[in-house]
């Protein structure tokens, strides 16, 4: 809102021009989303609180039992913060941004009433898997089907590394698009089981993409990079740097030891709105990279389950996902935090040198 009330008077003012600038309101952006999120951290804690909205500990990680009654389905907390900031800051008339909105929001209402049936309705596993698939296709399929339509993206898939492979997908990268938006969502899920693993290296990935996707927004830079150039994308960098600002702000509560959790309201819109920002910026097969730790999270999961079918019973791991593997190893669940975000910069950094590495 601040974009479109002060921008359209620099004619007459020229100090607002600033507003023209889309690093300026990145900044901004930044800023406002931290800035919110601690200060109504803690009354949204305490209304969860209120409402009885409380984790609820597995069998199967009963050495979490310290952590049973924590309030959980603090994604919310990320999202009022997230929103306004954007609301605030980004211009509205840009088609990526309501595209964003769209994947974060849709992606947070499957999460919602998965957390919704499991701590208030008392159903411990909340949605059927096959339900929460469907949710996350259909509003991934919407915004992958509006995406391919805006005039100015392409179907091609950009290879790193390698400048001059460009294959067009055609129909085919919707399903390719979707796979994406889906394992992302699914494979940040799997990583928050620790106090502040998952939205930690969530930010870490959020700042890594809102540099792509300026660059891929920049013609000038975008062509001497050699990446693929995207008009108008430039502008989601507002909205990236919003999520870093609202994903710190929620970690200031999420640290170890929690105070709140963000449930799969928070987990499932950041996952599915992580893979829908490397689908803009055509940064799809870079993702895995900048996001290595949730893709090694998730195949610990798929190796544990492929391996224990296959051998009758026995494991290659003592527990998956594998951070309660090391859990179980006596490592202190404050180390196994810090020691994995410590991964995720130097996999973020690795991403980014893809840039010049073409």
């Amino acid at each position: 809102m601040i974009y479109h009330l002060l921008y359209p008077l620099s004619d007459t003012i020229s100090a607002f021009n600033v507003f023209r600038y889309i690093t300026f309101r990145s900044i901004y952006a930044f800023i406002t989303a931290l800035v919110i999120t601690i200060i109504i951290g803690s009354r949204v804690i305490k209304f969860l609180q209120s409402l009885r909205i409380k984790q609820y500990i597995q069998e199967d990680v009963s050495f979490h039992k310290a952590k049973q009654g924590t309030p959980t389905m603090g994604g919310i907390l990320i999202g009022i913060a997230h929103l306004f900031s954007v609301f605030m800051w980004a211009d509205l008339t840009n088609p990526y941004i309501w595209l964003c909105i769209l994947v974060f929001t849709g992606f947070g209402v499957v999460g919602f009433i998965d957390d919704y049936l499991k701590v208030v309705k008392k159903r411990n596993k909340g949605l059927t898997k096959t339900g929460k698939f469907l949710g996350q296709l259909i509003i991934g399929g919407i915004a992958v089907a509006l995406l391919i339509k805006l005039p100015g993206y392409s179907s091609k898939l950009y290879v790193p590394f390698i400048k001059w492979i460009n294959p067009d997908l055609g129909w085919f990268y919707i399903i390719f698009a979707l796979f994406i938006l889906v394992a992302s969502s699914n494979a940040v899920n799997l990583t928050d089981g620790l106090d502040g693993l998952a939205i930690g290296p969530t930010a870490i990935v959020a700042a890594c993409l809102a540099i792509f996707i300026y660059v891929a927004g920049h013609v000038k830079i975008a062509h001497y990079l050699q990446v693929a150039y995207v008009p108008g994308v430039g502008e989601v960098t507002v909205f990236c740097s919003s999520l870093v600002g609202a994903g710190l702000g929620f970690l200031w509560f999420n640290a170890y030891p929690a105070q709140v959790f963000m449930g799969d309201v928070g987990s499932l819109s950041l996952g599915g709105t992580v893979g829908f920002l490397a689908i803009l910026c055509k940064q799809e097969l870079v993702l895995p990279i900048m996001g290595g730790l949730f893709v090694i999270e998730t195949l610990s999961v798929i190796i544990q389950v492929i391996y224990f079918h296959a051998t009758g019973g026995k494991r290659v791991f003592r527990m998956a996902p594998i951070h309660h593997h090391f859990e179980l190893e006596g490592i202190p669940e404050s180390k196994i935090i810090v020691r994995f975000w410590i991964i995720s910069i130097l996999l973020a950094l690795l991403a980014l040198s893809t840039l010049k590495l073409r």
